[in-house]
């Protein structure tokens, strides 16, 4: 079973540095195919995984002068997604306890689902030679906004971020999909350290298989040592394509999974 979280923790980090998505949005859905944890260890293990994936290639980027992160921006985001963070991890715990890890893991399938359309449909129309019109927001509340929204999603459906990043940093802030790739890591790694930062509170670590947890993490930082590489390699249309590709893979495992949570009922 460690081989196993190793590989998907390698692999989900390696695309997530690539596409910008955290790998978060792999990871859970993967987890919950196999049925190996609860949906709510699960989530802990890709935050912890993609918090060492995200953490590792911005520190690296930063010292290296290859960073494209906006950080007026970025950071308001992150703060903002910091307060929606610690909101959607706290439902996420409160529905586990009083539903159950089913009606969690039930919800948490179908809005997933729903969302990754919405991403490739607007990724598909932005690929055409009519793309859509981008605002270029400065405001800072407003990014505050948009960051708290962007934390509650991410935290309770357990993903880090996900592809939402980056078509919000796209239609609200103006940056393509490459620049948003780097600055979604940014805004994840505060996400994710608001949600480590609750479980270590709620001393939610000690139901976890310390093994486990490192070999996501290791997982994490080598997938995110691999995806940085990568990324500098690739143009923007070979970005579009693995980003859509792997939004059909997620969306084909979460149905799986919604209808695996629905029968356990």
């Amino acid at each position: 079973m460690l081989i196993i979280f190793f590989i998907v923790s390698f692999l989900s980090s390696t695309i997530g540095v690539i596409c910008g998505i955290g790998g978060g949005i792999i990871i859970k859905p993967v987890i919950d195919y196999f049925n190996m944890l609860e949906a709510s260890k699960a989530s802990l293990l890709s935050s912890c995984s993609v918090l060492s994936m995200s953490l590792y290639t911005l520190v690296h980027n930063k010292i290296s002068g290859y960073s494209k992160v906006n950080t007026k921006i970025a950071t308001h985001l992150a703060v903002g997604g910091i307060f929606g963070g610690i909101i959607g991890k706290t439902l996420l715990s409160y529905l586990a306890i009083l539903k159950g890890e089913n009606i969690a893991g039930i919800l948490q399938s179908s809005i997933l689902i729903l969302l990754t359309i919405i991403t490739i449909i607007f990724t598909i129309k932005n690929m055409g030679r009519n793309k859509i019109i981008s605002m270029h927001i400065n405001n800072m509340l407003i990014c505050l906004i948009i960051g708290m929204i962007l934390g509650l999603l991410s935290s309770f459906i357990g993903i880090g971020g996900g592809p939402f990043n980056i078509i919000i940093l796209y239609f609200f802030f103006g940056m393509d999909e490459k620049i948003s790739a780097e600055n979604s890591l940014y805004i994840i790694l505060f996400s994710q350290i608001s949600n480590v930062f609750i479980s270590i509170i709620r001393n939610d670590f000690a139901k976890i298989n310390l093994f486990s947890l490192i070999a996501m993490v290791s997982g994490g930082i080598l997938g995110g040592f691999l995806g940085k590489l990568i990324n500098k390699k690739i143009n923007l249309i070979i970005f579009q394509k693995l980003f859509l590709s792997v939004l059909i893979i997620i969306i084909l495992i979460s149905m799986y999974n919604l209808y695996n949570f629905l029968c356990n009922i």
